[in-house]
């Protein structure tokens, strides 16, 4: 039998459509996967094993989540992170459940309703100065328990690092533990660029999550670096029921879950999913610095993770983005952001940056 390392080398009738020279600051999902993960799913394709989860790969991935997040924790490997937040509220809210977040939340701006149509659950939104919560911003929607008119409050639920490129400290993530837990909630912690919040607070993940309360975790594997692939992690098995059940009827149970499991180990078993993420944000703080100095360029919100989010000419802005692939935030605004990844290179954070000087100039 041929050795599984060897399909690396192997000949392919499919052809390459894109220049791989070519980046962007769209988002860090334009970015391909890291060889160390490429090279860990050719390890895996060897021969056959145990599919829907019941495989070597995912009882290790057991363990190397436990490294991280105690031993406690089992993670359910799933498809994307829209499955994994889906997932996660169902297994910690009722049918007349409702869940407390930002504004700004990923689960209640960019997933299509998911969690409200597939996972049957409400949310209710706080405005929020830099994408994060506090207990005083969570009591604005954290009442009613009682009143059968309204959903029940049953889980908050925050984002690390955030939406607009914040990053909650430990602290900050207790006290709101803290506070929900004092009124009966559930704390979820969409963690879709957790990597990118341990690298800038240089803490392991543990110390702002089941350290500090976090129930239950959505972990983020695709932008750090990943093909494809995400993991519901119970922090608190006490609060939670029902997770395979939910992953499946959820269609996010993987029949071929080794190929999931085997990129979150190659990211987590080592250190290549913080070397990734502090590369990642050193980019963004290169291209933060070297913006701020063109007259013109307002940065928005503190840049602590790999984003930056800025506010320009809207004229400037839509020339720019016939060089370089980005997205506007708020388009009326002049609002944009700008994401750097694990293969960003300082040629590509230095020639946007003199892009953008020549477009302010023209």
């Amino acid at each position: 039998m041929a050795d599984p390392r060897a399909v690396t080398g192997a000949k392919t009738d499919a052809r390459q459509h894109h220049d791989p020279e070519v980046r962007g600051f769209a988002s860090d999902n334009y970015a391909g996967a890291h060889p160390e993960v490429l090279a860990a799913l050719a390890l895996a394709n060897g021969g056959h094993q145990v599919a829907y989860g019941e495989d070597d790969y995912t009882a290790h991935l057991q363990r190397v989540f436990r490294s991280h997040f105690g031993q406690r924790a089992e993670a359910f490997p799933v498809f994307n992170g829209t499955g994994a937040n889906v997932v996660a509220l169902q297994a910690v809210t009722d049918r007349w459940g409702a869940v407390v977040a930002a504004e700004t939340a990923h689960i209640n701006v960019d997933e299509c309703g998911a969690p409200e149509r597939v996972g049957g659950l409400k949310l209710l939104t706080v405005p929020t100065e830099d994408g994060k919560l506090t207990p005083e911003l969570i009591d604005r929607q954290a009442w009613g328990w009682e009143d059968e008119h309204r959903a029940m409050p049953q889980v908050v639920s925050i984002t690390q690092s955030t939406e607009l490129g914040t990053v909650y400290t430990p602290d900050e993530v207790r006290a709101i533990c803290e506070h929900a837990h004092e009124r009966g909630m559930v704390v979820h912690l969409d963690g879709s660029r957790i990597a990118n919040a341990a690298a800038t607070l240089d803490v392991p993940m543990r110390a702002f999550t089941n350290a500090v309360g976090v129930d239950i975790l959505s972990y983020g594997g695709t932008k750090n670096g990943a093909v494809f692939g995400e993991a519901v992690v119970v922090l608190n098995p006490d609060r939670v029921r029902a997770m395979k059940h939910l992953r499946k009827m959820s269609m996010q149970l993987a029949s071929k879950m080794r190929f999931v499991s085997v990129q979150l180990e190659a990211l987590l078993a080592k250190d290549l999913w913080l070397r990734n993420a502090r590369h990642a944000n050193t980019m963004a703080q290169r291209l933060a610095a070297g913006v701020r100095a063109i007259d013109g360029v307002e940065i928005l919100y503190p840049v602590q993770s790999n984003a930056v989010f800025a506010r320009l000419p809207h004229d400037v802005s839509e020339r720019l983005q016939k060089r370089y692939r980005f997205y506007f935030w708020d388009e009326q605004a002049g609002d944009v952001r700008w994401m750097c990844a694990f293969d960003t290179k300082v040629e590509d954070v230095d020639g946007f940056v003199e892009a953008l000087r020549e477009e302010i100039a023209r």
